[in-house]
């Protein structure tokens, strides 16, 4: 089966949507499918380059703010869509912008079955110009993605049910698939209880884009209410347009006393936060806008407990095991609680680290393959 995906910005470091088309792209080649990429141009690096590579789209006012995030558009060549589409037996969208837009209706002109992935909100690209709680703003472009790219597809993968009831709610046309974007397997580093010893500092680790959605702010404001507070190394692991306003704060809390450990700030790569992970004492997931976070689940397989956001737009809370480790979204009191009981608590936190890790098997990516190799031939008709 020949599959091509459309995707914006195919090769970009620290954006997990194009960190999870190309693990998606390498599992499905592995396991026998034809696969070519339709994007905008690698500028990491000479090579590798998309089978069809695009020019870019720079957006007027905020391409800077674009960037920022670990994101570049490309530009709707028609030309070269149009080759790519006609290679294809299915065309898989990653995202919901103009290539896409464009893309889905040369795909119906060649009668080509397009389908989706759900990779985020209205929310996750408003949060950044402070307009994330904008109902009416969010709702709109929800139906606009909806009429002008996702009704062009027969069938949406959802990554979680939180996605999927979204959509439902939204009347989405397309078949909706329950299927988890996937993590690798990877055995736990993590080989022995960590020393309690009352002198060391506990590790925190906070794992994600410095973004307005991620809201790693509220976990600053927890410290304050922490009885913890003074024994916490706080660590952040990521890079982003809120990077400094973040960095200021956290050094304010340090200065101010709160904190007796200056907070970390540091980008790493796959393996360098498994390791991470494998230290941590506690992994902190404060996002308020989140379609799966398999950042969380990379953490997860580590066997480290996490204390995790629940809202209405964010769905990583799915991961949590019991409600020891949910608290509201932007409720920095009820995050120190939580913080205080597990550290409060470690022969309970080691063997429930123990269990997520067990608890992170049944999103192994193999399995996630799988299904959408069966999505992609119920789409285009192929056994």
């Amino acid at each position: 089966m020949k599959i091509l995906f459309v995707v914006n910005n195919y090769y970009a470091s620290g954006n997990g949507l194009s960190a999870s088309a190309r693990r998606t792209v390498s599992y499905l080649r592995e396991a026998g499918e034809e696969v070519r990429v339709l994007s905008g141009r690698n500028h990491e690096a000479e090579t590798p380059q998309p089978d069809y590579v695009l020019g870019d789209f720079h957006v007027p006012v905020f391409d800077g703010l674009v960037q920022s995030n670990g994101y570049k558009f490309a530009r709707a060549d028609i030309s070269v869509i149009k080759e790519a589409v006609r290679w294809a037996d299915v065309v898989h969208l990653e995202e919901p912008f103009i290539l896409q837009m464009v893309t889905a209706r040369i795909a119906r002109f060649y009668k080509i079955p397009c389908t989706a992935t759900y990779h985020l909100h209205p929310e996750n690209l408003f949060c950044s110009i402070n307009l994330g709680d904008w109902k009416f703003l969010n709702y709109n472009m929800l139906r606009a993605w909806r009429d002008l790219v996702f009704n062009y597809c027969t069938d949406i993968q959802c990554p979680t049910e939180n996605v999927m009831e979204r959509l439902k709610k939204f009347g989405f046309k397309a078949r909706l698939h329950l299927i988890s974007n996937g993590i690798i397997p990877d055995e736990p580093v993590r080989v022995a209880q960590r020393n309690d010893d009352p002198s060391r500092p506990f590790l925190v680790v906070c794992i994600g884009r410095l973004a307005v959605e991620k809201d790693q702010p509220t976990l600053l404001e927890a410290m304050k209410y922490c009885r913890n507070a003074q024994r916490i190394q706080l660590y952040f692991a990521g890079r982003g347009p809120e990077a400094d306003s973040i960095r200021e704060q956290a050094h304010q809390l340090y200065q101010d006393g709160v904190l007796r450990y200056d907070p970390i700030f540091h980008f790493h790569t796959r393996d360098e936060l498994r390791d991470l992970a494998a230290k941590a004492d506690l992994y902190i997931h404060c996002a308020t806008v989140e379609v799966e976070g398999l950042s969380a689940l990379e953490a997860l397989q580590q066997a480290v407990v996490p204390v995790i956001a629940e809202g209405e737009l964010t769905a990583t809370s799915q991961f949590a095991l019991d409600e020891r480790s949910l608290f509201p979204t932007r409720d920095a009191r009820a995050l120190a609680d939580c913080i205080d009981y597990w550290l409060d608590h470690p022969e309970e936190r080691h063997e429930m680290g123990w269990r997520y890790a067990e608890s992170t098997e049944e999103y192994d990516i193999h399995k996630s393959i799988a299904a959408l190799i069966d999505m992609f031939r119920a789409a285009s008709g192929k056994k």
